[in-house]
This record gives C-alpha cells, sequence and structure tokens, in this order.
C-alpha cells in the first residue's frame, strides 16, 4: 500500500529550500521554522485555514522567504536548535494562536517510543492528509548524515510485508527511506515526530 500527499512546489522544488536564505540563521538553522511555514501553506491548501499570508498570491520564492522571516520569532534558530518536540509545539502554538487558528493541534510522539507505535501514528497521519513533521539528532547509519540534527517532513509511505518506506522532505527535495533504520538512531537521546490534529 502507498499513500503520498498532495505537496506543493516553489520554483519547481518540492516545497521551498532552506538554501535560499542570505540570513544565515535560517540558512544554517532555520529547519523548524521552515518545517512550520511549509505545514502552514499545505494546511491552507488542504484543510481551509489561512495561515499563509501571501496565498492570493501563489507560491512563489520572495513570499516564501518573508514568510520564514515572519516565523524565525516564534521558532528562532539557537546554539543548540530547536532540539526538543516541545519546544516546536510551543513556538508553532504561539503563532497558530495570534493567527486566530483554533483547528490545528500538536501532540509529541518522542523518538524512545516503539517503532511499531511511531510506525502506526505516521500512518494515521497521512491517511488523515495530514503531514508529519520530524526531528532527528544524532543517527549512527551514514544513510542519514544529511539529516542529522534537522527538522524535516513526512509527507507519504509505502508499505510492502516487512518494509516500511516513509518520504522525507527537506530543502526543495524528496527522498524515500526505511521507517525502521531511520527510527532506530542507535543513540539515547532522540527526536521524534509532531503529531497534528485537525479539529
Amino acid at each position: 500500500m502507498k499513500k503520498e500527499l498532495d505537496y506543493f512546489k516553489v520554483e519547481n522544488l518540492y516545497g521551498g529550500s532552506q538554501d535560499w536564505f542570505t540570513d544565515l540563521m535560517m540558512k544554517f538553522g532555520g529547519c523548524a521554522a521552515i518545517a512550520a511555514c511549509e505545514s502552514c501553506m499545505y494546511f491552507d491548501l488542504h484543510h481551509g485555514t489561512n495561515l499563509y499570508p501571501y496565498g492570493k498570491n501563489g507560491f512563489n520564492k520572495k513570499d516564501y522567504l518573508d514568510f520564514g522571516k515572519m516565523m524565525k520569532p516564534y521558532l528562532h534558530p539557537r546554539l543548540f536548535g530547536i532540539s526538543r518536540l516541545e519546544m516546536y509545539i510551543e513556538g508553532f502554538g504561539r503563532y497558530l494562536q495570534e493567527h486566530g487558528e483554533q483547528r490545528v493541534h500538536m501532540k509529541p510522539l518522542h523518538g524512545d517510543r516503539e517503532g511499531t507505535e511511531a510506525r502506526s501514528a505516521l500512518k494515521t497521519q497521512i491517511d488523515q492528509n495530514l503531514l508529519v513533521p520530524c526531528l532527528l539528532l544524532k543517527h549512527r547509519n551514514p544513510e542519514f548524515k544529511d539529516y542529522v540534527w534537522h527538522w524535516f517532513l513526512l509527507t507519504g509511505y509505502e508499505e510492502a510485508k516487512d518494509n516500511f518506506m516513509v518520504k522525507a522532505v527537506t530543502y526543495g527535495n524528496w527522498k524515500w527511506f526505511n521507517f525502521d533504520r531511520l527510527w532506530d538512531t542507535g543513540y539515547e537521546r532522540k527526536g521524534g515526530l509532531i503529531l497534528y490534529q485537525m479539529q
């Protein structure tokens, strides 16, 4: 079984790109803010919210960068990053509250939970047409070297027998990963998933 969310493009990229930012704090540490920005853009497209202030213009690079600047104070880059799920929930939650959005709620699923639980939660989210922010801290598998200490979005899954793949989106691109390998970081300190709820 395979399910992919109907995502969006900005300047022919799959979503936008963190590399576009000239603000070095956003370019190198703005991944949580960008995950929140793209969540807003997706919610506006598919769930009828009004969180992206440039919606009437479609999606373009200039507006994307301006939106990143707008989100930065809520999830501002810092020395050790947005390194806990609760930091994302608190920061993005303030943006939602201050912009009058009461339908979007969040809860954490920490990386120390069993992989089967995380897989089930992820499937439920995607089946409900909700994308999933993922925080990956350290990882022993070099396959994930470009995703360590990073927030990115999961926008699809494919399940076949014992193989469960997820579609990871970041920097305007996507890549499929085996979820069990992604989840099993090999380190005690872990990230996890943000589970959106649309009420």
